[in-house]
């Protein structure tokens, strides 16, 4: 990648030793929080004069913190030898297993970044990649005041942490606003401790919403408010005072603030630091369904008014199977609220009870279906993970070309070539005409296609006979469900 090209990363701990730190991977949910008693000022919504009496009454809330942890000692007086080497094993065994004298010298490594209290009595958010792998945690607040910190939980997926100091006094704090009220535009203010230089405060406004950087549940406000390594983790308040982003990541080709910042929703953050004040860990509901968006190309191909909802591309064993779903459906309301697309069906379900029953209703072959699906939870199905078997078919041994693909029925002889599965059915995608269709919209070589038309296909014939019913009823696309590497996704192809 070219130098000058921008590129995501941390904000946060602007480090006292050098530490590698993992690329940006931001993600969320959170909690509403008691109204802080910090929270009561009113600011004027218009362009305000200034910020200094929303700085004084706030900041007391706003902290720095450390993290330390003991890392091997760099060493540039190790013996090493070209891999493969006759020398190899001898110097491994020498210099221990990963590379190191058994007896060499540790250090201990130092990060700063940022955070905020949101209780009198010791709770404080920052990012969770502030604080991974430290074996200690001080936060520092505004009045110099130093704490040891616990985790109490975080959440990879959201990039948040909660945290806990034990205060004789009770701590000044803020309260979560509403992210979902802020519009482009709106004045924010960025508070935290940049490149290490202590308390500093930074004003822009919103250059827009519902970013997505890496994360399932990502819903970033993105802002010219300078945010700079050592920020992540600190607040983004509106012009009341409230919070409603939590600093995480910037675009930037050096590290430094270019005015493209990342901060994640508070409603997003407020939810999940609920569940980990609660539970220690996150609980988020699953319906157990793979989905997509609903294109207009999918759309006309299905025969659906407007583009919008989720639609399901595979049913595995879980809540949704047990309810009815079926691969094909349209999922265009949860929970009684309209689904507009698969991200808004995705935020939704992890929000909803886990347990209860819930509302669905879904689209299939052009009719209303009212479903009532029991949530199971997200984090024992990613435990329980396991990849599903099946049976052998026989199949065809001629291929075909169709819509541009050169197809043949699928045999379990192909799974190693393929890096498909022993049992599944369907039609292997042989090669692809590169001036195609079916090219431009990244069909490749080895997918499987297991539907067409909504209907499984297993033979040349099935798919033949799909194409032939498509153009019979009027229809300028054919939909297929095609597999890449395991994973699900429909494709409409032209007709024409």
């Amino acid at each position: 990648m070219p130098a000058t090209y921008p590129v995501l990363q941390h904000p946060a701990p602007q480090a006292a030793k050098p530490q590698s730190r993992r690329p940006l991977m931001a993600l969320g949910l959170g909690l509403a929080l008691a109204l802080s008693p910090m929270a009561g000022a009113s600011f004027a919504q218009s362009v305000p004069p200034s910020f200094a009496d929303l700085v004084e009454k706030f900041s007391p809330a706003v902290v720095d913190i450390t993290t330390s942890s003991i890392v091997a000692a760099q060493s540039g007086g190790q013996m090493q030898v070209p891999p493969g080497s006759p020398f190899e094993k001898f110097f491994k065994d020498f210099n221990g297993q990963n590379g190191q004298s058994p007896d060499q010298p540790m250090e201990k490594s130092e990060a700063l970044g940022s955070g905020y209290i949101i209780s009198a009595d010791g709770y404080i958010v920052t990012n969770n990649h502030v604080i991974e792998g430290a074996d200690d945690i001080e936060v520092e607040t505004f009045g110099h005041k130093t704490f040891k910190a616990k985790v109490v939980g975080r959440d990879l997926k959201t990039d948040v942490a909660l945290l806990k100091v034990d205060s004789p006094d009770a701590l000044p704090f803020v309260s979560f606003g509403d992210s979902d009220k802020m519009r482009v535009g709106d004045w924010v203010v960025a508070m935290g401790n940049p490149l290490g230089q202590g308390f500093s405060v930074s004003a822009g406004i919103v250059s827009a919403r519902g970013r997505e950087l890496s994360g399932t549940y990502d819903d970033f406000l993105q802002t010219d408010a300078a945010i700079n390594k050592g920020n992540s983790g600190g607040p983004l308040f509106n012009v009341n005072g409230e919070v409603i982003g939590m600093n995480t990541a910037i675009l930037s080709p050096s590290g430094g603030s270019i005015g493209i910042g990342f901060s994640m929703a508070s409603n997003v953050v407020s939810k999940v630091v609920d569940q980990l004040k609660q539970f220690g860990e996150t609980r988020r509901g699953w319906l157990g369904v793979r989905i997509q968006d609903v294109s207009q190309d999918v759309a006309d191909a299905m025969g659906l008014a407007d583009a919008k909802g989720a639609l399901v591309t595979d049913v595995p064993d879980g809540p949704g199977k047990d309810a009815g779903i079926l691969s094909g459906d349209v999922i265009v309301t949860f929970n009684g609220k309209d689904v507009a697309d698969s991200k808004a069906l995705v935020r939704a379900v992890a929000d909803a009870p886990i347990g209860e029953m819930v509302k669905v209703v879904v689209l299939r072959q052009g009719k209303s279906v009212d479903l009532d699906v029991k949530l199971g939870r997200r984090e024992e199905a990613e435990a329980q993970a396991d990849p599903e078997g099946g049976k052998a078919t026989p199949a065809e041994p001629q291929s075909s070309v169709i819509l541009g693909l050169t197809l043949q029925p699928y045999t379990d002889e192909m799974a190693a070539d393929l890096g498909l599965q022993p049992g599944d059915k369907g039609l292997v995608v042989m090669d692809v005409d590169v001036a195609s269709e079916a090219y431009t919209k990244g069909l490749r070589q080895g997918d499987l296609i297991t539907e067409a038309g909504q209907q499984k296909v297993a033979t040349l014939k099935d798919i033949q006979d799909r194409v032939a019913e498509a153009k019979d009823a009027g229809r300028k696309s054919l939909l297929l469900l095609v597999r890449t590497q395991g994973d699900p996704r429909f494709v409409a192809l032209s007709l024409e």
